[in-house]
C-alpha cells in the first residue's frame, strides 16, 4: 500500500520546538518534491514549506521563515520539518504531500498524494 505517514506532532508551549517527519511506505520519495501544508480550524489549507527531490531547492512561507527548516533523508525515505520558536498561530494539522518530479511550489493543487496529518498545538 502506498502511503505517507506524518508524525512528531503534539502539544508544545510557545517558544518550543517540534520536528515533524513524513515517511513514505510502498514507494520511494527519491523522485518527488515534498510539500508541507497546514490547516487551522476554520481556515484554508496553506503551504508551509517544500523541498525538491534532490534537496537542492527549498521554499518557506514568509510566516515561518527563520523558524522552520525543511530537510530530507532519501536513504530513510523521510522528509523532516524542524519547527522552532513556535507560536500559538502555528497551531494546525500539518500534512505532507508529494509532487512527482515537480518544482518546489507551495500550492496544494500541485500535489497528489497526501498523508493523514499530524496535530500541532502551541499553547501555554
Amino acid at each position: 500500500q502506498l502511503q505517507l505517514v506524518e508524525s512528531g506532532g503534539g502539544l508544545v508551549q510557545p517558544g518550543g520546538s517540534l520536528r515533524l517527519s513524513c515517511a513514505a511506505s510502498g514507494f520511494t520519495l527519491d523522485y518527488y518534491t515534498i510539500g508541507w501544508f497546514r490547516q487551522a480550524p476554520g481556515k484554508e489549507r496553506e503551504g508551509v514549506s517544500c523541498i525538491s527531490s534532490g534537496g537542492s531547492s527549498t521554499n518557506l512561507a514568509d510566516s515561518v521563515k527563520g523558524r522552520f527548516t525543511i530537510s530530507r533523508d532519501n536513504a530513510k525515505n523521510t522528509v523532516y520539518l524542524q519547527m522552532n520558536s513556535l507560536k500559538p498561530e502555528d497551531t494546525a494539522v500539518y500534512y505532507c504531500a508529494t509532487r512527482y518530479r515537480g518544482m518546489c511550489v507551495m500550492t496544494s493543487a500541485n500535489y497528489d498524494r497526501w498523508g493523514q496529518g499530524t496535530q500541532v498545538t502551541v499553547s501555554s
